[in-house]
């Protein structure tokens, strides 16, 4: 049997339950880790946000060892701009005896705070992306991918982010099969890769207020192989083309190519992911065209091609799949 790898999750209360819930969750359903969830202060609980607080944490204060995974939740406790002091040291101190480090979502602020992204590639969640540029301004942060690796420091995107960061850290360590069926476990949908865009049309699509551009977009939907050009699309709900590009650019923080394209990319995803058709038709039901076009779609929006989305995320059948 391989050493027990040790993760260590501590966050500056209170944190977001699900940056401590979800990792703890992930990797305590492989086997050979140990998750310690850890404290700041001498008490033996972590507050979070939803005021549930998690029993039987550690103190910071008794832990010295080596550490395979630090992990750094994030919180309103991540967020106030004014670090603990003692926390802020100890996560210093204990990253120089861990083999990686990574933050959950606004954790990445207290490994900032740590001096730990410093020159480093990074992400947080998209809404404080810009203060994380302004109050580190050594660190490199890009807003769009759900989570980095930068030599041995992760960091995450939304909360949500941190489950898909923690999969991947199994997969690295113990290959993509099993941290497939640790998805399968949690009923997650996909694995889903770093590089991938925090952001996705249905997200969109939820936050559009505009009545005539959420009816346009069912619309959309429906017709994908059609020529949505600009000025079709704004011909369809009574605008002028610029005027459309406007609203869309103010509804949806994208132009309406750019929309079009989210909107054709995730509906091949869901084509792959629940079919067995072939690239080529399901460029084609989704109005790419060809599938270069689509291949070529899938890695300026997802930062993958479609055949590599294929190859990664592709359920495959149950082994008595068509045997009677």
């Amino acid at each position: 049997m391989p050493p027990t790898r040790s993760v260590v999750i501590v966050g500056a209360p209170p944190v977001h339950l699900l940056d401590v819930a979800g990792p703890l969750e992930v990797f305590s359903s492989a086997e050979d880790y140990d998750v310690i969830i850890a404290t700041p202060g001498p008490e033996r609980t972590l507050q979070t946000h939803r005021r549930v607080a998690l029993t039987e944490a550690v103190p910071i204060s008794e832990l010295d060892d080596p550490i395979d995974t630090l992990l750094v939740a994030g919180g309103p406790g991540a967020e106030t701009g004014t670090y603990d002091a003692a926390l802020v040291g100890w996560i210093t101190q204990a990253a120089h005896r861990s083999r990686r480090v990574a933050s959950i979502c606004t954790g990445a602020f207290l490994l900032g705070a740590a001096g730990l992204l410093d020159g480093k590639q990074v992400v947080t969640h998209w809404r404080l992306c810009d203060r994380l540029a302004r109050d580190f301004p050594l660190a490199i942060v890009r807003p769009d991918p759900i989570f980095i690796k930068d030599g041995n420091i992760y960091t995450s995107a939304g909360i949500s982010a941190g489950i898909d960061l923690s999969l991947a850290l199994v997969e690295e360590d113990h290959g993509h099969e099993v941290a497939l069926r640790i998805a399968r476990t949690l009923v997650m949908f996909l694995v889903r890769p770093g590089g991938q865009s925090q952001f996705s049309h249905m997200l969109s699509h939820q936050a559009v207020t505009s009545k005539p551009l959420r009816e346009l977009q069912v619309w959309m939907l429906q017709n994908l192989r059609e020529d949505l050009t600009v000025e079709k699309l704004a011909g369809r709900i009574g605008m002028s083309p610029r005027h459309f590009t406007r609203v869309c650019l103010r509804e949806t923080n994208m132009n309406p190519g750019q929309f079009v394209d989210r909107m054709r990319v995730e509906a091949a995803q869901q084509m792959i992911d629940s079919s067995d058709l072939g690239l080529k038709e399901i460029a084609d039901r989704c109005g790419f065209g060809t599938a270069d076009a689509m291949r070529r779609t899938f890695s300026r929006v997802l930062h993958v091609t479609a055949g590599q989305y294929k190859e990664r995320f592709r359920r495959p059948l149950p082994a008595d799949a068509g045997m009677s």
